[in-house]
This record gives structure tokens, sequence and C-alpha cells, in this order.
């Protein structure tokens, strides 16, 4: 596999900073008899920028799922080395979730729909006035606060669900392919204001995305899955010398990132993948 991990060997990691998340040999097996996930593991360690990349049907999203303990494993375990445990064998208020639809509610303003976290943890309005409207500033919406989701556009939703996610303050946050529906000049667009958030905050990003150019340009590690039952293939840091920006995406450093990573995606979904690809 060229300069590419294989799947025996370990992950990359952040040294100087300790595990957030592990993925044990997890499977998952749907009441259908659909093997979703085989034998995956993972780790993910504090501030790193993590995609995972594949096929539709691959299982990305079902292993986010599993992270987030939306779903459960069949077999394998998920281990939180740097979080205080809950009851349900979760880490306590350490994680975020991005949908791939915002997810709003239509009844309620852009503040209402922000503090819907916070109004489920017993925090009053009051109380949470100032950190809701933080996060609405964080992602550019401090003006916005008193209007409505019909009021708004496709990207300004998003901007709405990021800011659900990020009032809580979560060390993890889980993003399943959020901008797929978006048009390019939005995906770009948000794409910067992830990567901004990414490096101010110091947050830990795990992105589900199906497309190369997308984990190319936001992620400083990818993980490429095999087509279903979803597995890792490769693992690999995506470091560049250039800030991500605009001048990046015309560079000769982003076509060769690329480049990797589509010969990698294409290694996974084996002989015949080019005729698929478009």
């Amino acid at each position: 596999m060229t300069d590419l991990q294989s799947p025996e060997a370990s992950p990359p990691s952040t040294p100087h900073k300790r595990p957030l998340v592990v993925m044990t040999n997890v499977s998952k097996s749907f009441s259908s008899g659909t093997l979703a996930l085989s034998d995956m593991s993972l780790t993910v360690a504090g501030g790193e920028f993590v995609s995972l990349l594949g096929p539709s049907g691959c299982g990305k999203s079902t292993a986010l799922r599993i992270i987030s303990g939306l779903g459960d494993v069949t077999t394998g375990s998920i281990d939180w080395p740097s979080s205080r445990i809950n009851a349900k064998g979760l880490p306590e208020g350490d994680i975020s979730f991005v949908f791939q639809e915002p997810t709003l509610m239509p009844w309620q303003t852009v503040f209402g729909n922000v503090y819907l976290p916070l109004r489920l943890r017993g925090v009053s309005k009051a109380q949470a006035s100032d950190e809701i409207m933080a996060a609405l500033e964080t992602v550019g919406l401090k003006d916005f606060a008193k209007a409505y989701p019909r009021e708004l556009s496709g990207g300004m939703k998003m901007r709405v669900s990021i800011a659900r996610a990020l009032v809580t303050k979560p060390k993890l946050l889980l993003m399943d392919e959020p901008f797929a529906a978006l048009d390019e000049i939005t995906r770009q667009k948000l794409n910067d204001d992830v990567l901004r958030l990414w490096r101010e905050t110091g947050i830990t990003v795990i992105f589900v995305t199906h497309s190369v150019f997308e984990s190319a340009y936001l992620s400083n590690r990818i993980v490429v899955m095999k087509a279903r039952p979803g597995r890792v293939h490769a693992d690999f840091p995506l470091e560049t010398s250039l800030e991500r920006g605009p001048l990046y995406r015309t560079s000769e450093e982003y076509r060769a990132a690329c480049e990797k990573v589509s010969a990698s995606l294409l290694e996974a979904m084996g002989p015949g993948a080019a005729m698929e690809m478009h």
C-alpha cells in the first residue's frame, strides 16, 4: 500500500495528548442481518480533525452514531480514556453531534434552537443567554438571534446547528456529512468556518464525508473505510505547509493531497471502482 498505513498498523495519534475515544474491534449487525461494521478499530486523540471517508453505505455514519452513543456495538468496545463516564457508559457532556440536516425547531427562534441542549440540562434561559449569544457570534449569527428558521438560508440553518452543538462546550464534535446538500460556494464557506472554529477552540472533530476534496481540505488525518462491512482500509496524517484557505485550494500541495486520498479510496473500493466514481 505505498506510503499509506495498513489496517493492521497503529493509527496516527497526537503524541502529547491522551486518546479521547478508542474503538476496539467494533462490529455492528442490524436485525435485518446486515453487517454494517466488521472489526473496526480507531483511536482519536484530543485536538485532531479526523475525516471518515468512504463510499456510500460503508458504515461511516454507523460508526459515528456508535461513538456518539446513539447506537450500540454488537461486539467490541468503545472507551473514553480522558472523560468522566455517566451511568449510561457515555462521556459526561463531552460530545455534540451535527447531523446531515439542521433539524431545527421551526416554532423556535435561532436563540431558542441554540438554547435547547442547555434547557435539557436544566439551565435557565437567563443563565444560558451569554453562552448562547457567544455561540451565535462564533458562527457569525449574533444579529439573527430573533429570526426563525424559515427566514434563514440553508447555510445559515447549518450554522445554527453548529452553534447548538458548540454551546455545551464539548470536547468532541461529530459531524455527519453536514454540508452535502448545500451548494458548492456555501459548502466551501462553511468548510472554512469549521476549520476556523477547530483552530480557535482546540475541539476534536470527527467528520464523515464521501468527498475526496472535502476530506483533503479539512483534515489533518484521514481514515479511509472499505465498502460494507465497514472497516479501516487506510489511516494516515495529512499535514500541510500552507494555511488552508483560498490559496491552498489552488495549490499543488492540495492537488497532491487529493490525488493521494483518491488513490487510497479507489484501493479501498476494489476492482472496478474507477468506473463507479464520478
